[in-house]
């Protein structure tokens, strides 16, 4: 094993790394949008935390009410299409709260009752990792993240954050159910020692309960899916079915209805128990494997949720006035 990853760090050294698909969405191309977006629409940016590597994670607020409803993009590196779309949506709904038109056939004038908060990329570091650049990684992290990637520099598996956790198995809720054949840092599927274990997770909770969002949504890929229940309060069933179910009409996505058994650690469910609010995760683009699906998914996806998050700020202010 000693030998293998000595070859490893030779190889890591002295050969440069696998080059970027011409076709992704990296962190620092979001960077320089998202620098665009705030120049031009005089943005609320906030830096809620860094990553295990010292990246800035930025949460961007969208109109003036101080009630809001949170949107939450790329937990997993491989899952970078989902911040495509929050810069997508984010744009274009700044650009009509600007102009006071509406979006769809929803005002923007909602906005200044319930705004939107948005986490457009959670992990950046596992995006950047899981499209082959392991430029902020010295020569022995660059030797970690080779191993935990079973020995292989075809990176487009890579789902963790740059420690190898899974970000999505991190919360407390249902925490330690989660059954895992992977008990060491991996690409995928590895829970951590402990809940909030993760910078980035350990963030996104301090950041939410700060805001204390009406509904959270976390975006994912793939599958074309809308898990909205774990463990919701019978009280609150038909409501969060009732936005869930309006999301699943929006988009055509399956809603997906309860397991008896269901197991959490995801963002939802540790929103949802927390709460006692609506949380959803919405999985854009038909079924991948191991892998980030291809761009030319995107137009279809931003046509099924174009609407998605206006139509949430609408929702929220109606569970505020209830």
């Amino acid at each position: 094993m000693r030998k293998i990853m000595v070859i490893g760090i030779l190889v890591l050294l002295f050969f440069p790394e696998p080059s970027l698909a011409a076709e992704v969405y990296s962190p620092e191309q979001m960077e320089m949008d998202l620098q665009g977006i705030q120049k031009q629409y005089e943005l609320d940016v906030q830096i809620i935390g860094q990553t295990e590597k010292g990246k800035n994670i930025k949460a961007v607020k969208l109109g003036k009410g101080k009630k809001s409803i949170l949107l939450v993009g790329s937990h997993h590196g491989r899952e970078w299409l989902s911040s495509i779309l929050l810069m997508r949506m984010l744009e274009e709904y700044a650009a009509a709260y600007q102009a006071g038109k509406p979006v769809g056939e929803f005002p923007t004038e909602l906005l200044d009752e319930v705004s939107i908060w948005f986490i457009p990329m959670l992990n950046p570091d596992g995006v950047s990792i899981q499209q082959g650049d392991l430029s902020n990684l010295n020569v022995l992290e660059k030797a970690a993240v080779w191993k935990m990637n079973r020995y292989s520099r075809n990176w487009s598996r890579w789902k963790a954050n740059a420690k190898g956790i899974d970000l999505n198995r991190q919360y407390p809720a249902g925490w330690k159910k989660v059954m895992s054949h992977e008990t060491k840092p991996t690409y995928q599927f590895y829970k951590g020692g402990q809940p909030l274990e993760a910078a980035e997770v350990k963030a996104l909770t301090d950041f939410t309960r700060e805001i204390d969002p009406l509904i959270a949504v976390s975006y994912h890929t793939s599958g074309r899916e809308i898990f909205w229940h774990y463990k919701n309060k019978r009280k609150n069933m038909a409501r969060d079915y009732g936005i869930a179910k309006k999301t699943a009409e929006m988009t055509g996505y399956e809603l997906t209805f309860p397991e008896k058994e269901a197991v959490g650690s995801g963002f939802t469910d540790w929103f949802i128990t927390e709460f006692s609010r609506p949380g959803m995760t919405i999985e854009l683009s038909y079924l991948v494997d191991e892998t980030n699906p291809p761009l030319t998914v995107f137009p279809e996806e931003w046509k099924r949720n174009r609407l998605v998050g206006i139509m949430l700020v609408k929702e929220a202010k109606q569970l505020y006035n209830n």
